[in-house]
């Protein structure tokens, strides 16, 4: 049962990358506003998960998190403490709790090093045990991902992509972290993989009492981990819901777009779709109003002019569209 005891605060968070040309590089006017206030909570041994389409910022958001990136603006508190405020000594301190999976299991392991010594490196990085409680360690780490011990004097290139991302997960916990981010941690495996890593990470959540932070495109993925869903579009936190609320009434629209592309394992069974029209805009130069509106079939005139608030519409529920907004009347504020 999920506790509601805050792990992390994510208040108004934005990340612009300056836009740069001409022959010395100097920035110009515009930026890349890759997050643009981005705010959630995330509760102590639950799943988030983020999802939308390429290039809507949750990777970005995912590597704020951990200062893997500086973020241009807000906050980010973990267990009391605002990460963005700690010094470089203080944050390498806290990086023990926050660990990372990548999305590609081929480029996030070092070719020229055993796994053995990939997954003692952490626990040296931080002073933690003596050589010969790390080896021990390294040994039960790979039973825990359900890997032979033995392989650890192997290099990463004579794995599997469903075995290296089991070895990327291991080294996460070498660490004992509180929470782990996953960007996109199984879309580059094939499907049969997909759903044994993924039962992996549910299984060690339960054994390490951890926090996940699940980034992911793939609706049916974020359905079989999460306990709740954030839908980003454009850099922007557009919906906010507890998963079974989520699929069953999805509110924005946005977000009933992306569920009604989901395959239905029926072929009896028939979805209608809810297509969108073009392309998503560049986030260096975004509609003004709300971001959606050029390609939401529900625009009103207010959504042109007017930025909706992301706002709690229901029990858990907060949504950033203006038909939920109060005082609205035949697409008018009163």
């Amino acid at each position: 049962m999920l506790t509601k005891e805050k792990l992390l605060e994510v208040k108004n968070l934005k990340k612009h990358f300056p836009i740069k040309g001409g022959v010395f590089g100097k920035k110009v006017l515009k930026s890349v506003q890759a997050v643009n206030d981005v705010s959630f909570d995330l509760y102590k041994g639950e799943t988030l998960g983020i999802v939308g389409e390429s290039g809507c910022g949750k990777s970005t958001t995912a590597r704020l998190l951990l200062r893997l990136q500086e973020p241009t603006d807000g906050e980010i508190i973990f267990q009391g403490k605002n990460l963005l405020e700690q010094s470089k000594s203080d944050m390498r301190k806290l990086r023990k709790e926050l660990q990372i999976v990548f999305q590609d299991p081929y480029a996030s392991l070092n070719p020229r090093m055993k796994v053995g010594d990939i997954l003692e490196e952490p626990m040296v990085n931080f002073k933690m045990y003596d050589r010969q409680t790390r080896s021990q360690m390294v040994r039960e780490l790979m039973d825990q991902v359900g890997l032979q011990s033995s392989y650890v004097n192997r290099y990463p290139h004579e794995f599997s992509g469903g075995q290296r991302q089991r070895i990327g997960i291991a080294r996460a916990l070498a660490t004992k972290p509180k929470l782990i981010v996953a960007d996109e941690p199984v879309s580059a495996l094939d499907v049969s993989v997909q759903s044994q890593v993924l039962n992996l990470m549910r299984d060690l959540q339960k054994e390490f009492d951890l926090t996940y932070m699940f980034i992911s495109h793939d609706l049916s993925v974020v359905k079989h981990l999460c306990d709740r869903i954030g839908v980003m579009y454009l850099g922007k936190m557009v919906e906010l819901s507890p998963k079974k609320d989520l699929y069953l009434e999805p509110l924005h629209p946005y977000t009933q777009s992306l569920l009604s592309a989901v395959p239905i394992p029926n072929p009896t069974r028939k979805r209608e779709r809810i297509v969108l029209q073009g392309d998503v805009p560049s986030p260096s130069n975004p509609p003004s109003g709300c971001t959606f509106h050029p390609r939401c079939p529900m625009a009103m005139e207010i959504c042109r002019v007017v930025q909706p608030q992301f706002q709690q519409v229901k029990d858990g529920r907060f949504v950033a569209c203006h038909l939920y907004s109060e005082g609205l009347n035949d697409g008018q504020v009163s």
